[in-house]
């Protein structure tokens, strides 16, 4: 089985798991905006916006840095506990500090309280399962972890259509039913944060296993290396992270306040069809961030990065045609009221900035395996400051447009910066002609199909088939080669 086989059918099972998190998301859409006005939607998303910055303090950078010094030490076990250690007592101070400022915090950024306590809580039940689901994909162990997220998915999933859609018709035919005791009148934002926060629980005590191990050593010598390896990737993280959220955050600071909350929605629901690039994206790291550190050592493995590389634009090129040619007919399922559907015209723009985020991640590896980390953080940092500079420059005169540009600026930035040090550092043999051909079809045929000629589905699919065929004629051998070998 070649490297690129194996690669791929490990993407799809680390990939299927780590996605339906995110395809959770989309999928609820429909409950949330059919459920919820475009104000209260906008506060689920704050609150959620606010749980992804603090999941990025809260690991730190040490599931890279896990994976860095596991692939590379013979004491394994030693890495494995010292980072469970250290993660353990970090979260324990977060939780211990949150509560106690907590009344502080919900007026700060005005968010009602109760959702600040659901929040901590969810907030350190994923940070304890950071180091156990690293080590399941450091030991290749996809099917475990994918029954593990998998689990999640269908407990969040379920508990959230049961408050918001079962439990209101159940109360309303029988008001004496058992279910009284647990069903509240306007209570539909807490019952969200509640099934996320029950579906974090069972994942932390499916992953407990890897907490009960014997021998706990905290070594400060490889704590302290590591911690070393992993300050970069926090810097990292946190601007990535604000190159994610801070437009929904901003948004609701900038706009007019009667109207802030309603815009927000309409931008967060309409984002989330940007989705599909973003959960291909994260599906493909997932498989190839081990890969990078397990072949970091063997003969030329640059070549096979950019082969990786290849491989994704492909796809990726793909999805971005595909998700703006039938955009119409996907909003329609996912967005059930029409007030969310002003802000369509994000759609294609999130979606490049998807790719352009992707590919960044595919070019990182040069920075990760020769320990520069200090690059990723330089690299972020620029991408948030454009992102910050562009929004509060430019909302107030074009609204969530503006932080939809801020989204592709700041990511195409970064793709275009590790591609420029990655040259100079850990060459790696791109087809760049093939890659910049394929981009530039994609492209051109989404702002044809989309913009030009205003979405026609017919005109859509015609330029869609072109491009499959344009692939086909060029890649049909080499991807039978991958992915149906015996």
């Amino acid at each position: 089985m070649s490297f690129l086989h194996k690669l791929f059918k490990q993407t799809f099972i680390y990939g299927l798991a780590t996605v339906l998190p995110r395809v959770l998301s989309v999928v609820l859409i429909p409950i949330y905006t059919g459920v919820l006005e475009t104000g209260l939607y906008g506060n689920v998303v704050e609150v959620f916006s606010w749980i992804a910055i603090c999941n990025v303090l809260l690991s730190y950078g040490m599931e890279t840095a896990f994976f860095r010094f596991y692939h590379s030490s013979v004491e394994r076990e030693k890495v494995v506990s010292t980072t469970l250690i250290s993660i353990l007592a970090t979260t324990i101070i977060f939780v211990i500090g949150a509560f106690l400022f907590k009344s502080g915090t919900a007026s700060l950024i005005d968010i009602n309280p109760e959702y600040i306590g659901y929040a901590i809580l969810i907030i350190a039940l994923d940070a304890l399962v950071i180091v156990p689901f690293a080590w399941l994909r450091a030991n290749e162990k996809p099917m475990r972890y994918a029954i593990v997220k998998i689990t999640n998915v269908a407990i969040s999933l379920g508990l959230t259509v049961f408050f918001l859609k079962i439990l209101p018709v159940i109360i309303t035919n029988n008001p004496t039913s058992i279910f009284q005791s647990i069903y509240k009148d306007d209570f539909q934002i807490s019952y969200i944060f509640i099934a996320t926060l029950i579906a974090s629980g069972v994942t932390f005590l499916l992953m407990l296993r890897v907490y009960l191990q014997k021998n706990y050593v905290f070594d400060i010598i490889l704590w302290k290396k590591m911690i070393k390896y992993a300050m970069p990737l926090l810097v990292a993280g946190i601007a990535f992270t604000i190159n994610e959220v801070f437009d929904k955050l901003i948004l609701t600071e900038l706009l007019p306040r009667d109207t802030a909350d309603s815009e927000m929605g309409k931008y967060a629901a309409c984002y989330k069809l940007g989705m599909f690039m973003t959960l291909f994206a994260t599906a493909f790291r997932m498989g190839i961030e081990p890969f990078f550190f397990s072949h970091s050592t063997s003969k030329n493995p640059q070549k096979g990065y950019a082969q990786i590389t290849n491989y994704f634009i492909i796809f990726g090129s793909v999805i971005l045609l595909a998700v703006v040619v039938f955009s119409d007919v996907i909003k329609v399922v996912l967005i059930r009221k029409e007030e969310y559907w002003e802000a369509m015209n994000i759609v294609p723009v999130i979606l490049l900035a998807g790719l352009f985020l992707g590919i960044y991640h595919n070019l990182s590896v040069w920075y990760k395996v020769t320990d520069r980390t200090h690059f990723g953080a330089y690299i972020s940092v620029i991408g948030a400051i454009l992102t910050i500079i562009i929004n509060f420059v430019f909302i107030e005169h074009f609204g969530y447009m503006a932080s939809a540009i801020a989204t592709l600026v700041a990511y195409g930035s970064m793709m275009l910066l590790s591609f420029y040090f990655g040259r100079m550092y850990y060459p790696v043999p791109y087809n760049f002609r093939k890659i910049c051909f394929y981009l530039s079809v994609s492209i051109l045929f989404s702002i044809l199909s989309f913009y030009v000629f205003d979405r026609n589905l017919i005109i859509g699919c015609i330029l869609l088939a072109l491009f499959l065929g344009i692939l086909y004629k060029l890649e049909n051998d080499k991807l039978k080669r991958i992915f149906l070998k015996k």
